[in-house]
C-alpha cells in the first residue's frame, strides 16, 4: 500500500470510529467539504501536510498520533 492510500483509510477508520462524516471533519478541521472529499478520491495521487495537520487538528490528534498506527508500518516504495 502506498502512502496516500493508508491516509485516506486512516482518516476513514477515525470518521467511522468517532460517528463523523466527511463533512463535519471538514467543519471541525477548518478545511471545505471539497478538501476532504477529493483527498478521499483514489484518483488523486497528492496529499498536501498542511491539510492532513488541520484534518488531525479536528480530530484532536497530534501528527505523531495519527501515524502512530500498523497500517503505516509496511508501505510500498513511492519510486516509480
Amino acid at each position: 500500500m502506498k502512502i496516500k492510500a493508508a491516509i485516506v483509510l486512516r482518516f476513514q477508520s477515525l470518521c467511522k470510529e468517532r460517528g463523523i462524516r466527511y463533512n463535519q471533519l471538514a467543519n471541525l478541521s477548518g478545511v471545505t467539504p471539497s478538501t476532504v472529499y477529493s483527498m478521499m478520491d483514489e484518483s488523486r495521487k497528492d496529499l498536501s501536510v498542511i491539510t492532513v495537520k488541520k484534518l488531525c487538528d479536528g480530530l484532536g490528534l497530534s501528527i505523531s498520533e495519527f501515524f502512530d498506527d500498523e497500517i503505516f508500518l509496511h508501505l510500498e516504495q513511492e519510486l516509480e
